[in-house]
Formats: C-alpha cells, sequence, structure tokens
C-alpha cells in the first residue's frame, strides 16, 4: 500500500495533536491539582493550631490516648474531609481514629511537619499519608507540649480517604464525561480543520509531482505535455520549486531539440563527407591500379602523369582528412590560445606572399591596402594565419582570371582594428548568407574548379575567430563580389 504525502503528514500531524493535547491534560490537571492544594492548605493553615490550644485534651499535654482517639473520631464525623493523628516526636503515629487494618504506616517523616510550622517554604507542603505507604497529602500541623516539653504533634491530613473517593466518583460521573465530550470534539474539529490545512498546502506539491510524472512519461519532450503555470510567489517555496522545474524543462526540451538537430547535421554532414572522401579516394586506387597492371606498357610520359594525378588526389584526402580533425577539435572545445603581440602587416605580407603561386596561375591581383600599416594587435597569430588563408583561398577560388582580391586594413576605434577580405567575384545570393558558415554547406553558385578544397573552411574560420573572441560578418552581390570582415583587438603600441 502505497501512502501519500498528504497522508503522511496528516498521520503525522494527528499524533503529534494527540500527543500534544494528553501532556497538556496532564500538565493542566497537575496545576489544578497543585492550586487547589495550595488553597484547601492555606484556608486550613491555622486549624491544627487552634484545635490544640482550644482542646482542654490537647491544651495541657496529652495524658488520655483513648480519650484522644474519641475526640479525633468526633472531629471526623463533624468534618468527613480531615483525618487526625496524634504522632509523636519521632515521627511514630500514637493516636489516631481508623478502622483496623486502614493504617498502612507506623511511622511519619517529621521534616515537612516542621517545614509547615516553622513557614520555612510555600505551599503547598505535602506530608505523608498514614492510609497509603506512598502517598503524600497537604496537612495541618501544630506542636503539642506539655508545659516545656515537646509530646508530639497534631498532625490533620487536609482531604482524607473519603474525600478522594467521594471526588474521584463525582469526577468518573460528571467531569469526566464532560472532558471526554469536549476532547472528542475538540479533536474532531482539529482533524476537519488540518485536512482542510493540509490539502490546501500539499495541493500545489501534488501538481508539481504530477507535472514530472507526466514530462517523464513524456519521454522529457516539453512540446507533448502542458505544465501547471505557477504564480510568481517569493514567499511560497512549493511555487519557486514549480517555477524551476518549469525552466529546467525548457532547458530540457531545448537540449533535446539540439541534440536532435546536430544528430541529424552530424548524419547529412557524414554523408557528404564520405561522398567527397570517396571521390579521390576512388581516383587515387584507379591510378595507381592502372599503374600497377599497365605500369611497363605504359610511356615515361603516362607514368608521370598518372602518378602526378595520384599525388594531388592523396593531397586532397588528406586536406579533408585534416579538415574534418581540425572542426572536431574545435567543436570539443580543447583548443587553446596562445595570444601576443606583433605586427599585422607582416603577417599580412607573409600571406601574400604564400599566395603567389596561385594568383599567377589564375592571373588575378592579391594586395594589401594599405601597403603600409603600423598597426599592432593581440592575438593568436597562428589561428590568426589560419582565418585568413581561408578566407583568402575561398577568395582566390570564386574569383575570375583577371579579378582581384584586396586584404584592406583600417581602424575602427581606439581599441579594435577592422580587417577585410574583399574579392571582385562571383558573389553569395542573399539568401543564402546566413548558410555559408555552416559546415559542408555550399552556395548554388559555388565553383567546381577541381582543386584541393573540402567545403570546410567558412565552418572553420568561423570557430577560430569565436575562439579569438571577434564576429565574421559578410556582405555580398551576385556578380559583384563578396566581402568578409572581423575585428581585433589592438595594442597600444605602434610599429615602424
Amino acid at each position: 500500500m502505497t501512502v501519500s504525502l498528504y497522508q503522511r503528514m496528516t498521520i503525522a500531524l494527528v499524533l503529534l495533536f494527540i500527543t500534544i493535547t494528553c501532556l497538556f491534560s496532564l500538565w493542566s490537571a497537575k496545576l489544578e491539582e497543585t492550586a487547589r492544594d495550595e488553597s484547601g492548605q492555606r484556608l486550613h493553615l491555622t486549624l491544627a493550631e487552634h484545635l490544640g490550644h482550644d482542646n482542654p485534651l490537647l491544651k495541657e499535654g496529652v495524658y488520655d490516648l483513648h480519650a484522644l482517639k474519641n475526640l479525633f473520631h468526633s472531629l471526623m464525623i463533624l468534618g468527613p474531609s480531615f483525618e487526625f493523628y496524634f504522632v509523636a516526636p519521632n515521627g511514630n503515629i500514637v493516636s489516631y481514629s481508623a478502622e483496623p487494618g486502614k493504617i498502612k504506616r507506623d511511622q511519619i517523616n517529621i521534616a515537612p511537619l516542621v517545614d509547615f510550622i516553622n513557614q520555612k517554604k510555600s505551599l503547598p507542603i505535602y506530608g505523608d499519608d498514614p492510609r497509603n505507604e506512598r502517598g503524600q497529602k497537604i496537612f495541618s500541623a501544630s506542636p503539642i507540649y506539655n508545659g516545656n516539653n515537646l509530646q508530639g504533634y497534631l498532625y490533620i491530613i487536609i482531604g482524607g480517604e473519603k474525600y478522594d473517593s467521594i471526588l474521584a466518583d463525582v469526577h468518573s460521573e460528571q467531569s469526566l464525561s464532560h472532558s471526554m465530550a469536549f476532547l472528542l470534539a475538540a479533536v474532531i474539529l482539529f482533524f476537519l480543520v488540518l485536512l482542510a490545512l493540509l490539502r490546501y498546502l500539499t495541493h500545489p506539491l501534488k501538481l508539481l509531482t504530477e507535472n514530472i510524472r507526466a514530462f517523464k512519461k513524456a519521454g522529457f519532450e516539453k512540446s507533448k505535455i502542458k505544465l501547471q503555470n505557477w504564480p510568481a510567489a517569493k514567499h511560497n517555496e512549493i511555487h519557486e520549486l514549480g517555477q524551476a522545474f518549469n525552466e529546467m524543462a525548457e532547458q530540457i526540451n531545448y537540449q533535446f531539440v539540439q541534440l536532435q538537430s546536430n544528430d541529424k547535421t552530424r548524419r547529412e554532414m557524414l554523408t557528404d563527407l564520405s561522398h567527397d572522401l570517396r571521390t579521390p579516394l576512388a581516383a587515387l586506387q584507379g591510378y595507381l591500379e592502372t599503374i600497377q597492371l599497365k605500369g611497363r606498357t605504359l610511356s615515361d610520359e603516362q607514368h608521370q602523369r598518372f602518378i602526378d594525378i595520384a599525388f594531388k588526389n592523396a593531397n586532397q584526402l588528406k586536406k579533408l582528412v585534416d579538415q574534418i580533425f581540425e572542426l572536431a577539435h574545435l567543436d570539443g572545445g580543447q583548443v587553446s590560445i596562445q595570444q601576443e603581440s606583433f605586427p599585422v602587416a607582416e603577417l599580412l605580407h607573409d600571406i601574400v606572399a604564400k599566395f603567389q603561386h596561385r594568383i599567377q596561375e589564375k592571373k588575378i591581383t592579391l594586395k594589401v591596402e594599405p601597403e603600409e600599416c603600423h598597426f599592432m594587435v593581440y592575438t593568436d597569430i597562428g589561428k590568426l594565419e589560419r582565418v585568413l588563408s581561408n578566407l583568402i583561398d575561398n577568395a582566390i577560388r570564386h574569383t575570375d582570371v583577371g579579378g582581384q582580391v584586396v586584404i584592406e586594413v583600417n581602424e575602427k576605434d581606439n581599441n579594435k582594428l577592422n580587417i577585410a577580405v574583399i574579392d571582385n567575384g562571383t558573389g553569395i545570393h542573399a539568401k543564402e548568407l546566413a548558410y555559408i558558415f555552416d559546415a559542408r554547406y555550399r552556395a548554388s553558385n559555388a565553383i567546381c574548379d577541381n582543386k584541393e578544397h573540402g567545403g570546410l573552411g567558412l565552418a572553420i574560420t568561423q570557430k577560430l575567430l569565436l575562439l579569438l573572441k571577434s564576429d565574421i560578418q559578410v556582405e555580398s552581390q551576385i556578380g559583384k563580389g563578396t566581402t568578409f570582415h572581423f575585428s581585433l583587438s589592438k595594442t597600444s603600441q605602434s610599429f615602424h
């Protein structure tokens, strides 16, 4: 049997209420008894003293114990709530009026009587009950002298055995029934109020639990369920918990969608890459097989041409694999940055020199403007070189024969330097600009020049610039060319 939180809290609070009620009842009864005893003892404070002074048998000392017993009997008839005893100085009970077997003690403790007579303690003071081996009662006491000799004490129990018996009967017949009725009504009322209060307090928790179960059952897809809208209440922890759960569900759902999207992109990318890998690999394998089978019948010129083609495909395959590993490394977030200050002009002219063979083959112009730029930048020189190489390679590939590519450098503000790679090539459709940085995306008018490029350059470039805390921007027009530009942090030094 499963017990809900609401039921557990109800049982626990009911048991707690019953325990507290019982303890409070016992404490109240004890306080009532103490107050009753104090008032009774205070009311009869001088009773024993007056009897000792006014009665001839006690006034001049005790001589006739039988007569004293008869006196006690008469007094108990007149006052049935009292019990009278004459006690020796050592505590022995000398005389009393009681039926045989009623007296359970032959001796009592004298110390409470002395405290009472000398008023050394606050009331109520309890003395030994001769009719109960362990019981104690309130009393009144007075010393009895014969001349100057202490003969003993007149010891009067207030509220004796008969009084207790009658009081118990009354309580059992009237007070107990009223108390039980009141207690029962209080318990029922408390229980009903408690149920309503607990339901009010635990209802939001129940709704939250149902939301969590539904979310789990829906496979953690928020779109399949409707979550509870929780009010913004900072004083209510359950409402705050509900809001936090909704935010968590939103985040989980977002990450779930992202994972699905990334998985789809990854599958598509693997499909495209497998095709790109298969093409140079098949060509490489084909030419090598041709050389192996017909090597002796091939002329030196044919043999060298086949070797060159195989070598070219091997290089293309290697470059594509390197790009795949580089992109995977960047996606893993494990790349370190080595920043330093250096003159940007030196790097730009070194990169231009690296592309001299390409631009001469295609008869295009590649230049830096201004040619003399005295700027120092603070960044990772290796990663910046990789970014500019990718952009320039892309620009050269999409620029027609006789065109030009310009690397333009200018100050954006006092702390930033803007670098742009500008070409007057084929351009990109405006609707495709948002996708060109996706891995394996190619514009519809991309040039297939049979060179060694794998289609991952712009994706790698964007990720490298993000590591350098820069954002790449692109503007393009079909038939007029494309501009890629980004910013770098400039140092206070200048280079001359």
